[in-house]
């Protein structure tokens, strides 16, 4: 069994354990940097002593940066009828991949 934390950043909330890899909001630093992350929710084994913060623990998750990129593209159009207007726009998102190194 393995430590898991619920992390919260980029206004989202991600269940994660140690040595996990996952993507999140784009983080203003450069690749290899150390992050922290407010813990929530977190656990010392799975299933075992659920301990729950309000709002927080005060705990911290620390991680490492390894990349950043772009995700796929996001395609909408805007129309409008017997005018001949229309528009395509195209997005894509921004993130940063992030290693879970440790779970206090």
């Amino acid at each position: 069994m393995s430590k898991i934390a619920v992390i919260k950043t980029g206004g989202k909330q991600y269940k994660v354990r140690e040595g996990q890899v996952l993507k999140v909001e784009k983080i203003d630093k450069k690749e290899g940097a150390k992050v922290n992350f407010e813990t929530l929710l977190i656990s010392g084994e799975e299933g075992k002593d659920l301990q729950l913060g309000q709002p927080s623990l005060g705990k911290k998750t620390e991680g490492k940066i390894l990349s950043e990129g772009k995700g796929k593209k996001v395609s909408s159009a805007k129309y409008k009828n017997k005018i001949r207007y229309h528009k395509e726009i195209g997005h894509r998102q921004p993130f940063t991949e992030v290693e879970i190194t440790a779970i206090k």
